[in-house]
């Protein structure tokens, strides 16, 4: 089964990422891309992890996973090799109502990462629903290549004029028009 897309608004929900390893890092980096309230448990830490925790200022408990320890969050990544460890934290977290995603075990999974693409304003994304992470890959190359490199600007403007005009048909129709004369410069 398809995975549904949606994009969720992380701000205000806190993020609780089990693991300190390569896929962590890995995690850790596309969740900076959208929220810096992340919360790390690991008993390591892998080097470049500890840079990217320090540049970006995230907190760190060095321990192991503790059931209880998802309380409060949202949502949480659980980026360990541990299969058990995984289960357990996906069945957990169904008792605290947080979304969960344990990283190459799509049975532990509400969510998945997808391929994505981010542009300013802009998010492309792109998923396989885990048939083949790397034609996900590969296609968001392809898509990448396609995307006006000034197309964070454009929304920019248009972000200010939807705060400045007033709603209304008027507000809609400047818009769909100023859209249609960007669209036209690179089609």
């Amino acid at each position: 089964m398809s995975y549904f897309p949606a994009f969720i608004q992380l701000q205000d929900k806190k993020v609780l990422l089990v693991g300190g390893g390569n896929i962590a890092y890995e995690k850790l980096e596309r969740l900076l891309d959208f929220t810096h309230d992340i919360y790390v448990i690991a008993l390591d830490l892998s080097e470049k992890m500890h840079s990217l925790m320090q540049e970006h200022n995230i907190k760190y408990e060095q321990k192991a996973y503790v059931k209880g320890d998802i309380k409060d969050y949202c949502i949480v990544v659980v980026a360990v090799d541990d299969i058990s460890l995984q289960k357990d934290i996906f069945e957990e977290s169904k008792a605290y109502k947080c979304l969960c995603n344990a990283v190459d075990s799509v049975s532990y999974c509400d969510f998945i990462f997808p391929s994505y693409i981010k542009e300013g304003h802009l998010t492309i994304a792109i998923s396989t629903s885990g048939a083949s992470p790397s034609f996900a890959k590969y296609f968001k190359k392809y898509i990448k290549n396609l995307v006006p490199k000034n197309v964070a600007n454009f929304l920019d403007e248009m972000q200010g004029l939807r705060e400045t005009l007033p709603k209304g048909e008027e507000r809609m129709k400047v818009l769909d028009e100023k859209t249609q004369e960007y669209m036209k410069t690179f089609t």
